[in-house]
């Protein structure tokens, strides 16, 4: 049983920073359960509003349909109770559904649904495949509006009109006009969530659209800083915001960007940093090379 009501769930995770914790590997890219354990116990120790089981960050994508229940078993079975664990729904409508049903199963707190694999859809199809997703389970379900899966304002308020379960609303896309249009039609009815990739530096502006909460990466290996971040962009303290952004942000950015998929890699690559590794990536992904990893370590200890 999920220790929270969709509305419950909704109203927890828009009170503090969210995080995807990353997927442990052993060197032979197996699952390493054990060390994905410590790693939840780690996280659930310091104040998060939220964690989301095999999601982007936790390389959901490279996981098998079997691989990604154990992983939310594993998380549930960790820090349910103390953390909400919100699962993935993936792939197209059949997948997702079934991916639905089994993270109730496992007793998972809400489904994070991602965009459908490689298929472009229209409006009509898309409120269609998001509704199917709420109505297999009583679970709350937040919806990530990106890629080939970008809600419009209409389709929004269509789909809170007809899901109650619906509570949620992930963007990745950073669209003003759209973000100003769906909180002008639904307000306070979803929780609002930034998705945006190293979602510290959209995190201010974003704050104004009624986006309370982001999902934070660096959490993974920074914790108290990805807090304090947090908490300064909630006291809209932009010097000190715009400080961190410049001793940390920029820098990690400027390593981040140098090859497509290091937003996930050089996640790994911190808890490397900071002697926590997780094991290396999956492809088509690439470990950050030897010299990256001794400049994010230095980074690192500059704000250690």
């Amino acid at each position: 049983m999920p220790e929270y009501s969709p509305q419950e769930l909704a109203t927890q995770l828009k009170s503090g920073l969210l995080s995807f914790p990353v997927t442990h590997f052993t060197q032979d890219l197996e699952f390493d359960e054990a060390g994905y354990r410590e790693h939840l116990s780690w996280l659930s120790g310091y104040p998060v509003a939220g964690l989301f089981a095999a999601g982007g960050t936790g390389e959901g994508f490279s996981l098998t349909p079997e691989e990604i229940d154990r992983v939310v078993r594993a998380a549930v079975d960790e820090v349910g109770g103390r953390v909400p664990v919100v699962a993935p729904a993936t792939g197209g409508t059949a997948n997702a559904v079934a991916q639905a049903k089994a993270a109730e199963a496992a007793g998972a707190d809400g489904l994070l649904l991602m965009p459908p694999y490689l298929t472009e859809a229209g409006q009509e199809g898309l409120v269609e495949h998001v509704s199917a997703v709420c109505a297999a389970t009583g679970l709350g379900v937040v919806v990530y509006s990106r890629a080939n899966a970008v809600l419009t304002d209409r389709s929004v308020e269509a789909l809170v009109e007809r899901n109650p379960t619906l509570v949620g609303f992930k963007d990745g896309v950073g669209n003003i006009e759209n973000l100003t249009r769906i909180y002008a039609a639904v307000g306070d009815r979803l929780a609002y969530i930034g998705g945006l990739p190293t979602a510290e530096t959209f995190a201010l502006p974003l704050l104004q659209l009624g986006m309370s909460t982001y999902s934070s990466a660096i959490f993974n290996f920074v914790p108290q800083y990805a807090l304090d971040f947090y908490a300064d962009v909630r006291a809209q303290d932009r010097d000190a915001v715009y400080r961190r952004i410049k001793e940390f942000v920029v820098p990690y950015l400027d390593i981040r960007d140098r090859t497509k998929g290091y937003a996930v890699s050089i996640i790994k690559a911190g808890l490397t940093a900071v002697g926590r590794p997780a094991g290396p990536v999956r492809p088509p992904l690439s470990n950050l090379t030897e010299d990256e990893l001794a400049e994010l370590t230095a980074l690192v200890d500059k704000i250690s």
